[in-house]
């Protein structure tokens, strides 16, 4: 398949809004492609290449880009086939973006060029500017991830919900999709969670007061449990004694972080079984138990060995046990196994609190310890609820007493006064739920501590794909944790919602782009 296919794709879904169109138009690029050249084109048209990341900056790309001065388009040896029709292949791509991101050590930089021009020197006007798009996270012709899976069902005539699972055990869009594409809904029945493969984790929705989820839940005749919200960070861990690593550690982005964390594998090793797959979250906690700000968490993990600070995991889910795999049954099953592997003498500690098949007052006791505890909220979780990985949905709805976001940053302002020279003001965006460009919804420079401020203005720098006197368009890759008192109706914003007093709380690096909040989470903040 020619990348040009896979671009002209890109603009056709880009120009409409409709899911179903959007679902027909990659189904059917995906139909006429072969399983390997599949996996990339589903890769590349939920947003990013198959590699993630290729070590290459937004203005090398650019550079590169840019035809040679005088230069006509395909003037380049092999820019196109003798009727002047382009002839880059998609798997050749997939190659080339292979050898650059596997580029390092003496002379890696001159050895990028050389590949940078080889990508680019073939390449078409339209076809250049898709892979930049695509290197820099900027292609958002609104093909998510969920709109691709689909797609992928419909290419290979599988029901989408046994895509959606391959997915979700796979930890794995490319690979799901060259599965599917190759032996349709048997290879993809065939795709069962394996110990030492993470899976996408389960995602909590906000909720609006505690009196409002439990109402909810008991209009739905839901039995649930009420467990604190740590100001931690979400883990997945394995366990496999027969493995040569026996114990494998994973953040919610599935970015792996066993070296670093050798306190958390000591004390997985020590419980009572031979393989199982663990799910909670981990902080630092100080000396009476109280959680260190949440930037000490996070610089433990890549952090050197020997640091200080310890980090305590809670698992509050049991995905795996001895070769028994959970996933589907109900919460309370997989409680029931949970309690039961960390009930054995000295294992205590590493169960999340809360309580099941709570009260009113119950919920409302475990909110005030947790807040006590110096904890963010409470999460509020069905029993009856299988695992759906990866996604959000009321099956597990988060309670916190202040209004929080997960939000893009998207720009940042000089500053002035004595924040001259500094980027200050930071622009930020909720994502599109139909896959478009993240809306903007607000600036803020509140809650931006001196240290925060040179953290932005040494960072931002490189995540620019444009300069302005007043400052930096940002690729939005960032996400900042904001507080606000509400939102309100604006017609100066495109998603026609702004919000009021946002302050910034934190920077989440624990966190990809597809897990900030969108637009709907902040119009449900609407006063």
């Amino acid at each position: 398949m020619l990348l040009s296919e896979v671009v002209d794709a890109s603009r056709e879904v880009g120009a409409t809004r409709s899911r179903t169109t959007k679902t027909e138009v990659v189904a059917a690029l995906l139909a006429r492609t072969e399983p390997a050249e599949g996996a990339v084109v589903a890769s590349w048209l939920a947003g990013e290449p198959r590699q993630r990341k290729v070590g290459v900056g937004w203005r090398t790309l650019s550079a590169h880009a840019e035809p040679a001065p005088g230069a006509t388009e395909g003037a380049t040896e092999g820019a196109t086939t003798a009727d002047g029709a382009p002839r880059l292949e998609v798997v050749a791509v997939d190659a080339l973006l292979d050898r650059l991101a596997t580029t390092s050590g003496a002379g890696a930089a001159a050895r990028r060029d050389a590949l940078l021009g080889e990508l680019f020197g073939p390449a078409t006007a339209q076809e250049r500017s898709f892979l930049v798009r695509l290197l820099t996270g900027e292609l958002r012709q609104g093909a998510l991830e969920a709109v691709v899976l689909d797609a992928v069902a419909r290419a290979c005539g599988a029901p989408v919900a046994l895509v959606r699972r391959a997915a979700m055990l796979s930890g794995s869009l490319p690979t799901t999709a060259q599965a599917a594409l190759a032996g349709g809904a048997q290879a993809l029945e065939a795709v069962r969670l394996e110990v030492g493969r993470p899976v996408h984790p389960m995602l909590a929705s906000p909720g609006g007061t505690l009196e409002d989820v439990l109402a909810d839940a008991g209009e739905r005749a839901l039995d649930v449990v009420v467990e604190p919200k740590l100001d931690g960070a979400r883990i997945q861990v394995h366990l496999d004694r027969g493995a040569d690593v026996p114990v494998r550690v994973w953040t919610r982005t599935l970015r792996e972080v066993t070296g670093g964390l050798p306190e958390v594998a000591a004390q997985v090793l020590a419980l009572p079984c031979d393989t199982a797959v663990l799910d909670g979250e981990t902080l630092a906690l100080d000396d009476d138990g109280r959680p260190r700000p949440f930037q000490d968490t996070m610089a433990r993990f890549g952090s050197d060995v020997g640091s200080e600070v310890l980090l305590s995991p809670f698992f509050f889910d049991l995905l795996h046990l001895d070769g028994r795999d959970l996933l589907d049954e109900p919460l309370a099953a997989r409680l029931v196994a949970l309690d039961g592997l960390l009930a054995a003498p000295g294992h205590a500690p590493l169960r999340m609190p809360g309580a099941r098949g709570a009260t009113a007052e119950q919920a409302a006791a475990v909110l005030e310890r947790a807040l006590a505890d110096g904890h963010e909220g409470v999460v509020v979780k069905d029993l009856a609820a299988p695992y759906a990985a990866g996604r959000r949905g009321r099956a597990w709805q988060k309670v916190k007493p202040v209004h929080t976001l997960d939000l893009l940053v998207v720009g940042a302002e000089w500053g002035y006064g004595r924040r001259t020279g500094s980027l200050s003001n930071i622009h930020l965006a909720a994502r599109d739920p139909d896959g478009g460009a993240p809306l903007v919804v607000g600036k803020t420079f509140k809650g931006v501590t001196d240290a925060l401020l040179a953290w932005q203005t040494e960072t931002f720098p490189g995540l620019a794909t444009a300069e302005h006197r007043w400052g930096l368009e940002l690729r939005p890759e960032l996400v900042v944790e904001v507080a606000v008192d509400g939102a309100q109706r604006s017609t100066r914003y495109p998603g026609g919602v702004a919000l009021r007093f946002a302050r910034v709380l934190r920077y989440r690096p624990d966190k990809t782009a597809d897990q900030a909040d969108d637009v709907e989470a902040v119009r449900a903040l609407l006063l």
